[in-house]
């Protein structure tokens, strides 16, 4: 593609030359990857002046997972869902916000993509101003004819053709993969178009920065309380104690730790004994692209990516960053924590 003499490239061209590499698409990856970009911007601008219009506080109303609706909440998942349903090539969406799967009617209904999404991540912070994001995961149906079914939702994390997240903040960046690199794009509001500021991004092989709620120290497996323990002693020769930094939203923690290098964990606790994010909207797709990254995901002793889901709102634990950090983790998990209370998935195609 030949362009005029200049440095800026926006999503749109961005996708149009790297579409050879899912040729099977013909086009319409491409254009899923267009319309959730379009709804990205329609709920950017929104919590940019949500302090000025009536947008913030509760929508009165609770999600599948008993949590608390905010207003924001609810805009950012039916702006979502319009731009999905409007271009043709989603068949139904599985979305945090909604009890049971989305399935679109007319054209949409034979579109050969399904998507998994949380809206609006880190939502409890709107209302002090501090940063969200969406995050999104892209498979194609299992499924041929009629009407996309939860089976078409229900696949491995390794099946994702793409995924990606938005996070809403100083600046508002959409980063994400189609299996073949990780590329950001910042939204510059002059001319309203994402445009490349972080080619193949990669995330550094070890870090310095751990992001928990250590709030909930004392309700940790054994395995992360001496992981953590160890990262905070007095070690100046390998650069320690390690600087703790935790938003409270999975986007910005993880947007940052794939920058400078670091490891979000979200642990089971005895209050949520099967991790508390959402395997198919938060581990899944932040997954796959640390993996594209150079970076690991695990629940502390598989896979992500290898993790069967079971329910489109199944709860799964999650470490995920620097390749050495994760598996740092991984050995005091294994070490410290008791066999029988690890996670039973089926983490196996074979299986």
């Amino acid at each position: 593609m030949i362009r005029p003499h200049r440095n800026l490239v926006t999503l749109g061209e961005f996708i149009i030359d790297k579409q050879a590499d899912f040729p099977y698409a013909k086009g319409e990856l491409s254009s899923l990857l267009s319309d959730i970009s379009i709804a990205a911007k329609i709920v950017n601008r929104e919590v940019n002046k949500a302090g000025l219009v009536n947008i913030l506080g509760e929508a009165g109303s609770e999600n599948i997972q008993g949590e608390s609706q905010k207003k924001l909440d609810v805009f950012a998942n039916e702006q979502f869902l319009a731009a999905l349903a409007s271009g043709g090539e989603c068949a139904g969406v599985a979305s945090e916000e909604n009890d049971e799967i989305i399935l679109f009617d007319g054209n949409a209904s034979s579109g050969r993509y399904i998507v998994a999404m949380d809206p609006l991540d880190g939502s409890s912070n709107i209302d002090v101003n501090v940063s969200v994001g969406t995050i999104f995961s892209i498979y194609r149906r299992k499924t041929k004819n009629g009407p996309a079914t939860v089976d078409d939702f229900l696949q491995y994390g390794s099946d994702q053709v793409a995924a990606g997240y938005i996070v809403y903040g100083s600046s508002t960046m959409l980063v994400y993969t189609t299996g073949n690199g990780v590329n950001g794009f910042t939204l510059d509001p002059s001319i309203g178009e994402f445009c490349l500021s972080h080619p193949d991004m990669r995330i550094p092989k070890g870090g310095n920065i751990y992001s928990v709620n250590q709030g909930n120290f004392v309700h940790f497996p054994e395995g992360v309380k001496r992981y953590i323990k160890n990262l905070q002693i007095d070690d100046k020769a390998n650069k320690k104690p390690y600087t703790l930094r935790y938003i409270g939203s999975l986007v910005s923690d993880f947007h940052r730790n794939l920058i400078k290098g670091g490891i979000y964990i979200y642990p089971t606790t005895l209050s949520s004994p099967k991790g508390k994010l959402r395997l198919m909207y938060e581990c899944n797709p932040m997954a796959m692209i640390v993996e594209q990254a150079g970076g690991k995901a695990t629940d502390g002793f598989r896979d992500i990516l290898e993790i069967q889901p079971t329910d489109i709102h199944q709860r799964c634990s999650l470490f995920i960053g620097s390749s050495a950090m994760v598996d740092e983790s991984m050995d005091y998990m294994k070490q410290y924590s008791d066999a029988n209370l690890q996670p039973t998935y089926v983490t196996s195609k074979e299986s």
